[in-house]
């Protein structure tokens, strides 16, 4: 099975990068499932339900997110109505929202889609260690192939929960820096694995903020309004193969594609 995990989308050049380039790759490249990180995509910050249902007109399967899903007002009232929207799972049980959803195969059963938010320079949540754990005796029940987001700071705890889960997940997939790192790789017992897929928007920016604000607030301290940057978009992410049979990664590829300006 072909699983496109796209990289933080980030507002409307973002958006403009999925709609014109995904369409293409996914027939060029017989993709059977899109993930995408989206708490980012309206706007910088956040998400609303139209831009939600925009991604998933635009060929998004399943949209994950992280520590910025909370920052539309309002947004936390119907994030429930969406099947497949996740937030992070290590969020209070009381909190609105799914962690992980049960994505339906072409050849029958399903992809286990799992969304963990880092402990690491973040906010205050569960043990993502302990977290998956309860998740999997659940889930693996259920099936083998097994997709994590891991949006979180530190290359150090999404190595380590890499490590720990290698051949008892698919895939760990790190996001949140918005920097795409050299560093995927296949671990022993076929978990594949990136620190970061990187990013969908601006690449003339400072992490999809216009390089003008965010040097701003970097020399004066004072929290400007962020505006997103426009120019030199990109839509970066990574292409997993995995095997139907075993839930094995058999190789992990780093997307990025330009759009043409």
């Amino acid at each position: 099975m072909k699983i496109l995990f796209i990289g933080d989308i980030v507002g409307k050049p973002g958006r403009r990068a999925v709609r014109e380039l995904l369409p293409k790759f996914i027939a060029e490249r017989g993709i059977d499932l899109v993930i995408a990180n989206g708490e980012n995509a309206a706007g910088g910050f956040g998400l609303t339900p139209e831009i939600a249902q925009e991604l998933f007109e635009d060929h998004i399967d399943i949209i994950t997110s992280g520590n910025h899903i909370w920052d539309k007002k309002g947004f936390e009232d119907c994030i429930g109505v969406y099947d497949h929207l996740l937030r992070p799972a290590n969020y209070p049980d009381t909190a609105p929202g799914r962690g992980y959803v049960l994505y339906p195969k072409n050849t029958g059963g399903a992809v286990a889609v799992v969304n963990l938010m880092g402990r690491v320079f973040m906010p205050l949540v569960d043990c993502p260690f302990r977290c998956i754990d309860q998740l999997l005796e659940s889930i693996r029940s259920k099936t083998n192939m097994v997709i994590v987001d891991f949006h979180a700071e530190a290359t150090s705890e999404k190595q380590a929960l890499a490590w720990y889960l290698d051949g008892r997940v698919s895939a760990i997939i790190g996001t949140h820096t918005h920097v795409q790192t050299a560093d995927e790789r296949m671990l022993p017992r076929g978990t594949a694995f990136i620190s970061d897929a990187g990013m969908t928007g601006s690449m003339d920016s400072v992490l999809g903020i216009s390089v003008e604000d965010a040097t701003k607030r970097f020399l004066t301290g004072i929290p400007y309004k962020f505006e997103v940057a426009k120019k030199n978009v990109w839509l970066q992410g990574v292409l997993l193969d995995v095997d139907d049979a075993t839930g094995r990664s058999d190789c992990i590829e780093r997307i990025s594609i330009k759009v043409k300006e």
